[in-house]
């Protein structure tokens, strides 16, 4: 995974959010309890994400 600037980072997990929070499907498996200690927050779950490496937005000079 490609080092990322706090900024790009933060850009990056918003922009999975709302997609997710538009009912966008989820890029990784997570099981009923997993939903339920997340709280069904799709910034935590964008966040999951991205640290599993599963977002697939690049950031161009």
């Amino acid at each position: 995974m490609a080092q990322y600037t706090k900024y790009e980072k933060a850009r990056i997990i918003g922009t999975r959010a709302l997609q997710i929070s538009y009912g966008a499907p989820f890029l990784l498996k997570l099981t009923e309890e997993e939903l339920e200690r997340l709280r069904y927050n799709p910034k935590k779950i964008a966040e999951l994400e991205f640290e599993k490496g599963l977002i697939k937005i690049e950031i161009k000079p």
